[in-house]
C-alpha cells in the first residue's frame, strides 16, 4: 500500500515495487492520479484520505480485501506548508495530521495482524528535514521530526516481534513538492535533487538489507552526525544559511 502514490516519490515507489513483483494498491487524494499510477503498476487504486481515522480504516480494509494481507505499508503522503511560528494554525494542524498522525493511526490499524503474523514492514517517508531541519518551513521541519521519532519508536518497540520499520530521508527530490517550496527550495535543495526513481531504487535496496535509515543522499549521514556531536556549530552554520537566504530575498 502506497499513500500519496499519485505522483512524485509515491508513484515511483509504487512502480518500483510492482517491477519487483509486488501487488500494489495506490492511494492518493487525487483519484485520477491514483488510477493512472495503478494502471501503470498493474495494481489497484484506492483514492481517499490517508490521514484521518475514518479514511485510514477504509484504506486498510480496501487494501486487505485486494491483497489478502498488507506486507508493506508506505506512509508516503505528506504536506509541506511554508512559514515560521507565524504560520496559520491550519498549516500547523495539517502538517501534524498528515505528516505524523497518519503514521500513528496506520500503525495502530496494522500492528495487531502484523504482531499476530510475526511480520510486516512500515516505510515512513520522513525527509532529511526530520533528521536535520528545513529553513523556511517550521511546520514541515517540526512535523517531520515527529515522523522520524515515531518511526524510531516503532522500530525499537517491535523489531524483535518481526515488524521492520524504515525511515526514508532524502533531501531534494524533483517533485511537485520541491517546486512548491519556491526560492528556498531552489537555493537549498535543487542543486543536489534526485529523480524520484533514484529515491525508489535506494529504498528497495534498503528494505532488502533491513536498514532502518534510507538515505538516498549519503551525505545526510555526515550532516546528522555533525548535528548530534556539535549542535552549537551545526546551528551556527544553519543560521548562516538563514542569513544568506534573507539577504538574497529567498525568504
Amino acid at each position: 500500500m502506497v499513500t500519496g502514490g499519485g505522483r512524485g516519490i509515491g508513484a515511483a515507489l509504487a512502480r518500483a515495487f510492482a517491477a519487483a513483483g509486488a501487488r500494489v494498491v495506490v492511494n492518493d487524494l487525487d483519484a485520477g492520479a491514483a488510477h493512472a499510477v495503478a494502471r501503470d503498476c498493474g495494481g489497484s487504486a484506492a483514492p481517499g484520505d490517508a490521514a484521518s481515522v475514518e479514511g485510514l480504516t477504509e484504506l486498510v480494509g480496501r487494501a486487505r480485501a485486494e491483497l489478502g494481507e498488507i506486507d508493506v505499508w508506505c506512509a508516503n503522503a505528506g504536506v509541506a506548508p511554508v512559514g515560521g511560528a507565524d504560520a496559520p494554525a491550519a498549516a500547523w494542524a495539517g502538517a501534524w495530521e498528515v505528516n505524523v498522525l497518519a503514521h500513528v493511526r496506520a500503525a495502530d490499524l496494522l500492528l495487531p495482524r502484523w504482531l499476530e503474523r510475526g511480520e510486516g514492514r512500515f516505510l515512513a517517508t520522513v525527509s532529511a528535514a526530520g533528521l536535520l531541519t528545513m529553513l523556511g518551513s517550521a511546520p514541515y521541519a517540526v512535523s517531520k521530526h515527529g515522523a522520524f521519532a515515531f518511526a524510531e519508536w516503532l522500530s525499537a518497540t517491535y523489531r524483535h516481534r518481526g515488524v521492520r520499520v524504515h525511515a526514508l530521508c532524502p533531501q531534494g527530490v524533483r517533485t511537485d513538492m520541491l517546486a512548491s517550496t519556491g526560492a528556498v527550495g531552489e537555493a537549498l535543495l535543487a542543486p543536489t535533487a534526485l529523480e524520484a526513481e533514484e529515491v525508489a531504487a535506494a529504498t528497495l535496496a534498503a528494505l532488502a538489507e533491513d536498514r532502518f535509515l534510507v538515505l538516498p543522499h549519503p551525505e545526510v549521514a555526515d550532516y546528522y552526525r555533525a548535528r548530534a556531536t556539535d549542535p552549537d556549530r551545526w546551528i551556527t552554520a544553519m543560521n548562516r544559511l538563514q542569513q544568506g537566504l534573507e539577504e538574497s530575498e529567498a525568504l
